[in-house]
């Protein structure tokens, strides 16, 4: 353990950099590109701007306060700061990621919301919007994304990316995982000559959503 930080700060780190070293290993980022943050408490962990994620260590901790003051650790924090503390401000948010998922990338410069093509749609809140492109990093981004997010956990970022938040790291992370997996289906669908993809209703979409509320193992 890192004597400097509390036992609590140190395991989000961890868990942190873990799903950090994930979007690389599954192919959601090439390289630094993309982002995750953790919240914890009053203060929002984040992956630093530029370090490969397999050389961060527990004393390379990054911390900011819902303001954006760094409070913890010494390399800069990532450039998409301002989108992270928007969600924490805004939603009731516990982890966020963010990538440059290629298929993902791909829909967001054909279309302004990915057609609904499969019900996981609903894990999402509903039709998954493209937020309008703005210079990454800017306040004009995390204003786009914030409209986009309305009401849903996460967003197409124009030209850029995407954008989930969740309750934990791993439900941020699925969230990201299945909103890239439903761009590669439209794009291979929307791909065959002479055929449409068939879509769902917005009602399909709204009773797999209650459907899915009951999803999964109960304690």
């Amino acid at each position: 353990m890192d004597e400097r930080l509390p036992a609590t700060i140190e395991q989000a780190w961890d868990d942190l950099v873990a799903t950090a070293r994930r979007t690389v290993r599954e192919g959601l980022v090439v390289g630094t590109s993309g982002n995750v943050s953790v919240r914890v408490g009053e203060l929002v962990l984040v992956t630093p701007s530029g370090v490969p994620y397999d050389r961060l260590e527990a004393r390379d901790a990054v911390a900011v306060d819902l303001d954006g003051r760094q409070v913890i650790g010494t390399l800069t924090p990532t450039s998409e700061l301002p989108m992270h503390l928007a969600i924490y401000r805004a939603t009731p948010a516990s982890a966020v990621v963010h990538t440059h998922a290629v298929h993902a990338t791909a829909v967001s410069t054909l279309v302004s919301e990915l057609p609904l093509v499969h019900y996981m749609a609903a894990a999402l809140g509903g039709p998954v919007r493209t937020a309008p492109y703005a210079t990454y990093g800017s306040r004009e981004l995390a204003d786009h994304m914030l409209a986009a997010l309305r009401d849903r956990s996460g967003c197409l970022l124009q030209n850029h990316g995407t954008m989930t938040y969740g309750d934990t790291l791993d439900q941020a992370y699925d969230r990201t995982a299945q909103l890239e997996w439903m761009c590669r289906l439209w794009l291979t669908a929307s791909a065959v000559p002479g055929r449409e993809p068939s879509l769902l209703s917005g009602e399909q979409v709204r009773e797999a959503a209650q459907k899915l509320r009951g999803y999964g193992q109960r304690a």
